[in-house]
């Protein structure tokens, strides 16, 4: 009993330290990637405006450490009010999305100003992925507690696994259904197990395979080429995501 509250008070000092580091890390990659990025954000506000009615930002209730609820900001993609007028989830094939709207999601340039989010240190630059309310709970009552004992992220395991996720529930008629029963339980075993064995290295190891992504499916898209490929199956043999 003795040996067992060592090794937990010990784990327990290894996770505080870790994510004091992260923090840090996240602070200060997130400030120069605003530097980086604010001209690209402000030419993309500007489109935004000039070419679809409605705000600059998408702004949607999620679920975050502790199951504390905060705003998620992404550049709108979509018609205005588009999530009142279709389901939750969006496919590769949804009318609502506007034609800059897919060259940003595609690109997942949308993603951006939640730099914010991180700078408010409500999400972390690496974890899993925020979820709405309803998807949470859905989650595997054995998984719910340890995904959200850590601040999701804008980029993740889950993230780069599902990266075109959008292509993967093209063509089905109940997207959402299948989004719940399918896919969000593998999802939430990817997140689940980053969790357990999360680290720094392992961080800076995602935030390099997603900066690499980032800049083939831009690049693909400048050069109007087809986006990165993706399985039509479910994807259970992705490389680095043995998930049983």
């Amino acid at each position: 009993m003795g040996l067992k509250l060592i090794e937990t008070s010990a784990l327990a000092q290894r996770h505080a330290v870790y994510d004091g580091a992260k923090r840090t890390v996240d602070l200060s990659v997130c400030l120069l990637l605003a530097a980086v990025f604010a001209l690209p954000m402000l030419m993309i506000a500007l489109i935004l405006r000039r070419t679809s009615k409605g705000s600059v930002l998408y702004r949607q209730t999620r679920i975050g450490r502790d199951e504390r609820r905060f705003t998620l900001y992404k550049f709108r993609t979509m018609e205005a009010d588009a999530d009142r007028n279709g389901p939750l989830i969006t496919a590769a094939d949804d009318r609502r999305i506007t034609r800059f709207g897919r060259f940003l999601r595609n690109t997942k340039l949308d993603e951006l100003p939640q730099l914010l989010n991180v700078l408010r240190g409500e999400m972390s630059l690496v974890g899993p992925r925020p979820q709405v309310a309803r998807f949470v709970e859905a989650f595997p009552p054995g998984l719910r507690d340890t995904i959200l004992s850590v601040r999701p992220g804008l980029t993740g395991t889950t993230q780069l696994a599902f990266w075109n996720e959008e292509k993967i529930l093209a063509g089905r008629s109940d997207s959402e259904g299948w989004y719940l029963t399918e896919l969000l339980p593998l999802k939430c075993r990817l997140d689940a197990a980053y969790v357990e064995e999360r680290s720094l290295i392992k961080d800076f190891y995602i935030l390099y395979m997603t900066t690499g992504v980032v800049l083939r499916g831009t690049l693909r898209r400048l050069l109007r080429r087809e986006s990165l490929p993706v399985s039509a199956s479910l994807p259970g043999n992705l490389p680095g995501h043995n998930v049983k």
